[in-house]
């Protein structure tokens, strides 16, 4: 069986907001697995669902760039070692320079990015070695995404570290940029309901029926119990379903019948979403040298 470390029962206390104890024999009824871990504390104790894989683990900025006539918009992530270069005026430049050559260039994919040519003549990536040599730290272009709208573009910067573009049609400006705002705040998984994944419905379903079961609930109730669990869940991961932000008494989907609107798509970039993080337990590793010696 797997050790199970102090930095684990950590990691895992930090995600569901959980008593160490239950953490750990969570951990050590799982094996050490981390995501079965967290089914466990799920079912046993009503913990919400954790972001485990989201964790901000990297400096940098997101930039984003939306064409003057809302039909081309790109995001890109420039991701660096410390706060402080993420805060360096040419840092942010070069990521929003980036950005708008990524929107108004037919740029797919970050290779095509790389190898595209700035006014100065010099390919970005040749740019990104040289603001790397210039600024004394390691840079990595990460992502980026191209959209092409159907309607038309809004986005919203969150203090560089969150970016949104989404495509809607009719309402006006102010709500789209209210719309990529909520996509912001909300951080909705999909637009609707038919677009979140059916292996992740299905595990929804499972672990509010293991609850129910567990909490002794009467079985010709579990499936109703679980429906009612899922439709919650569904609710607060698509942006359709989501209470909006600025009015929590009307839904998104509401709001844009209300102002004879739609939404095609979005986007959305986390700084260093993603990224693992090598957490250390100082403690522990002193114990346990301690204990070797």
């Amino acid at each position: 069986m797997a050790e199970i470390t102090a930095s684990m029962v950590k990691e895992l206390r930090e995600a569901t907001g959980l008593g160490m104890m239950e953490c750990k024999k969570a951990l050590t009824e799982a094996a050490g697995d981390m995501k079965k871990a967290e089914e466990i504390l799920r079912i046993k104790s009503g913990a919400k669902a954790s972001k485990l894989a989201g964790r901000i683990a990297a400096e940098g900025v997101i930039a984003a760039h939306v064409s003057a006539d809302g039909k081309r918009g790109a995001l890109v992530e420039l991701n660096c070692e410390t706060d402080f270069v993420a805060k360096d005026a040419a840092f942010g430049q070069f990521a929003r320079t980036v950005a708008q050559v990524a929107a108004e260039q037919a740029v797919s994919d970050l290779e095509k990015l790389n190898e595209t040519r700035l006014a100065s003549g010099e390919t970005i990536d040749a740019a990104r070695q040289a603001l790397s040599v210039k600024l004394g730290e390691n840079m990595t272009m990460r992502r980026m995404v191209r959209v092409d709208a159907t309607g038309r573009l809004a986005s919203y910067l969150h203090a560089t570290r969150i970016g949104v573009l989404v495509d809607y049609s009719g309402g006006d400006e102010a709500l789209g940029k209210d719309l990529a705002m909520h996509i912001a705040a909300s951080k909705p998984m999909a637009l609707a309901r038919d677009h979140v994944p059916a292996e992740l419905v299905a595990r929804e379903r499972n672990i509010a029926r293991a609850r129910a079961e567990d909490d002794g609930k009467p079985a010709n109730l579990l499936d109703r119990i679980a429906d009612g669990a899922v439709n919650k869940f569904l609710s607060e991961v698509t942006l359709l379903g989501q209470a909006f932000v600025k009015d929590d008494k009307q839904t998104v989907e509401k709001l844009l019948k209300t102002r004879g609107a739609s939404v095609h798509g979005f986007q959305i970039f986390v700084l260093g979403e993603g990224i693992e993080k090598k957490k250390s337990d100082f403690v522990a590793e002193v114990m346990a040298a301690a204990g070797q010696a």
